[in-house]
């Protein structure tokens, strides 16, 4: 009860912030407000750890509270001296890599022998339904070139951990899940270059062949690293594996935090409405993926799977490749805003989901 309090507290102290910092707005004084803005995310966790619903809001405020510090106080995510922090970036994606491909085992890709047809409609709804989005996005913005592509390199993206966590919190087929994740992520490296070769080309020159390159060093070789970590010494460093998932979260919050800094200036001119095409792109994902699984038969449970599949993309990939073309204070904005926005989202459709359950008898495998 105690505890209970305490967290209650701070979630009423957190509503006072609020309350101070929509009056800081109206009055003008916005740009003042960026410690009680930090006070109030931080306060928001903490208030959050106290119930169980909300637990799996958490890792999103705190996400939010870093691209907040990032655009109130910049210098201090940009570098240290001549050490540039952007740099950081795509060490910080071979981790989440790494962490990814110590979980998986060659046995997890019988299941796409035992059961192709989810993992077919999974994969080919994320080879189809994001990039043409992402281009028709980007089409329409009026974005200076570089930012518009931004935006379909997001829809060029495979989905990322993130979404097997929101599968898992809304009790769809998390088996299913990982699989489409494993699979795209694999096909990245070959796919994403010709993709954007074929939907990005008319907004930057896209060198397929060193993209290529660039994206096997980020996924294939730390990935198949984190394999061979795992068949050599597997059950006896389970700390590690517990650590991880820590770690890639982590990661993944300082990466967003690092873009955000980068492109603040760029970001405040244009962040309304990136923001809201962003948050088109990722609501049309769900919307879509889940309705072409179903126009195709598949189980509304495995539906509800693959609509997390499409509409949540690995904005971490993307912030990657963006940096590596010496891009990431303009191109990699658009992924900079998808991360956040798709935890919101993808929280608030999981709980719905979870407190909707299908009729369907619980699976430990993946069905056709």
């Amino acid at each position: 009860m105690k505890n209970i309090n305490i967290y209650s507290i701070a979630l009423g102290l957190a509503a006072l912030l609020f309350l101070i910092i929509i009056g800081m707005a109206i009055t003008g004084h916005i740009d003042q407000a960026g410690l009680f803005i930090l006070g109030f995310f931080a306060l928001l966790a903490f208030g959050f750890n106290g119930y169980e619903r909300m637990k799996g809001l958490i890792f999103t405020t705190m996400i939010f509270s870093g691209v907040a510090a990032a655009l109130y106080y910049p210098g201090y995510f940009t570098n240290i001296g001549d050490f540039k922090f952007t740099v950081l970036i795509i060490p910080l994606i071979q981790i989440i890599m790494f962490g990814m491909g110590t979980t998986m085992s060659l046995k997890d890709f019988a299941a796409v022998f035992q059961s192709p047809k989810g993992v077919m409609i999974g994969v080919s709804a994320q080879l189809m339904v994001m990039p043409l989005i992402g281009y028709f996005l980007a089409q329409i913005s009026n974005f200076p070139p570089e930012i518009a592509a931004g935006i379909v390199l997001i829809g060029c993206s495979p989905s990322g951990v993130a979404s097997n966590v929101m599968a898992f919190l809304a009790n769809a087929n998390v088996a299913l899940s990982i699989t489409i994740t494993s699979i795209a992520t694999l096909l990245a490296p070959f796919l994403t270059p010709l993709m954007m070769k074929l939907f990005a080309g008319e907004f930057i020159e896209i060198d397929v062949f060193a993209m290529m390159w660039s994206i096997v060093k980020m996924i294939i070789i730390p990935i198949g690293a984190g394999l061979l970590f795992n068949k050599m010494f597997g059950n006896r460093v389970q700390w590690l594996s517990r650590a991880l998932p820590l770690i890639s979260m982590l990661a993944i919050g300082l990466i967003i935090t690092i873009i955000t800094a980068a492109g603040r200036d760029s970001l405040l001119e244009i962040g309304g409405m990136l923001m809201l095409l962003v948050l088109a792109h990722n609501v049309f994902g769900y919307f879509l993926g889940y309705w072409y699984a179903r126009l195709l038969k598949m189980s509304e449970k495995d539906a509800r799977t693959i609509a997390i599949e499409v509409g949540m993309q690995n904005g971490g990939l993307a912030s990657g490749i963006a940096n590596s073309l010496g891009k990431i204070a303009t191109m990699g904005l658009a992924p900079a805003v998808f991360g956040p926005l798709m935890n919101v989202t993808g929280s608030i459709l999981a709980s719905y989901w979870h407190g909707n359950p299908t009729d369907e008898k619980p699976e430990t495998v993946m069905t056709d």
